[in-house]
């Protein structure tokens, strides 16, 4: 806790470097992004500099207590040690509990991958009904939405589409979606009428900043081509799609929504940064054994955590049991009462493994 927390400290000290700089200054956004950080870590990073006079207190006093022969000074300083001791409990247990609440990638911006996956053309609606679904979210939050790149399936919605969130809080509460979204519903092409159960995938990536992932451009190949749109037919003459290829890891990263080359390359950068960030995050997870974690599910994109049954108008989280009988609520961006009951037992699950720790 204590190394996260000198980091934690290091980071604060940086950041009043960088927005003293006038480069920052003159940079609007950098400067907006760092003063959200900041403001993020100040009441943790107070504390703990709290913490730290405490420790070096208790230090002065039992040195103190080791030369001084005066019974009367001996006394005052047993009595101020006690309580400096007490001091420094309180302040640990606030520490711990706060370390324990906070995900550092709480108030990060996300890029997020929708992807249609076993039902066909129903899947690809849904992937649209999802992306639809997050844009209302988001709207209600006030972020902002930003795609990076899509593919439209000929029957509507998406085969994949790949999007940016921007704002306050985004990944702290956008992290619990994903994983696989199961959905149960008769199709428009279903003549029968029989209930069709098809799957999306979901990725959800906390965006990556220079500092948290360092690029070595050798270890880029780029390419650029024409951008194409739904069917394969040509909708740019000029080559301004992008595939970017990271050598190392071989991900692979194209965007082509838009026409400019340069605003394609940015955006794919922008991916492969949000992707090698959470490839770095998964290989930690590996080494965290099963009874140590303290996230509601694995995150992993392979895992059913959602099934949306049209029929019945229910939606159920699968990793906690909830259920909720309002999806065509929930489908209009209504998503509040799913994410408060996951951030709920993501909470009590840190604060069960705090108590068995102690």
């Amino acid at each position: 806790m204590f190394q996260k927390l000198d980091d934690l400290l290091k980071r604060y000290q940086e950041l009043h470097l960088l927005m003293s700089d006038p480069k920052v200054v003159s940079e609007v956004d950098k400067y907006q992004r760092f003063a959200k950080e900041l403001a993020l870590m100040e009441d943790t990073v107070k504390k703990y500099q709290n913490y730290k006079k405490v420790v070096s207190e208790i230090k002065d006093t039992r040195h103190l207590l080791e030369k001084e022969t005066n019974k009367e000074l001996v006394e005052m300083a047993k009595r101020e040690l006690e309580e400096l001791e007490k001091i420094k409990k309180g302040l640990e247990q606030e520490l711990e509990e706060k370390m324990l609440e906070e995900d550092p990638d709480a108030n990060k911006d996300v890029i997020m991958e929708i992807r249609a996956g076993t039902g066909g053309a129903e899947a690809s609606l849904f992937a649209g009904d999802l992306f639809r679904m997050y844009s209302k979210y988001a709207a209600k939050n006030s972020w902002k939405i930003e795609i990076m790149d899509s593919h439209v399936a000929e029957a509507g919605g998406f085969k994949e589409i790949i999007f940016a969130v921007k704002g306050n809080s985004v990944y702290g509460k956008l992290k619990y979606e994903k994983g696989v979204h199961r959905v149960q519903r008769v199709p428009v092409t279903e003549a029968s009428g029989r209930i069709h159960t098809s799957a999306v995938t979901v990725a959800v990536l906390a965006e990556a900043q220079d500092v948290d992932v360092q690029i070595n451009p050798q270890d880029l190949k780029i390419d650029v081509f024409r951008a194409s749109g739904a069917g394969g037919q040509n909708v740019n003459k000029i080559e301004s799609a992008v595939r970017i290829t990271h050598l190392p890891s071989g991900m692979v990263v194209t965007c082509q929504d838009e026409r400019s080359q340069s605003k394609n390359k940015e955006k794919a950068m922008r991916v492969l940064r949000a992707r090698l960030l959470e490839h770095i995050r998964k290989e930690q997870e590996k080494k965290i054994a099963k009874d140590r974690r303290t996230q509601v599910g694995t995150g992993d994109r392979s895992e059913k955590i959602r099934t949306y049954n049209f029929p019945d108008r229910r939606v159920t989280d699968h990793r906690i049991g909830f259920t909720i009988h309002d999806l065509p609520n929930i489908m209009e961006g209504n998503i509040e009462k799913i994410i408060d009951a996951l951030q709920d037992a993501e909470k009590k699950l840190k604060l069960s493994r705090l108590s068995s720790v102690n």
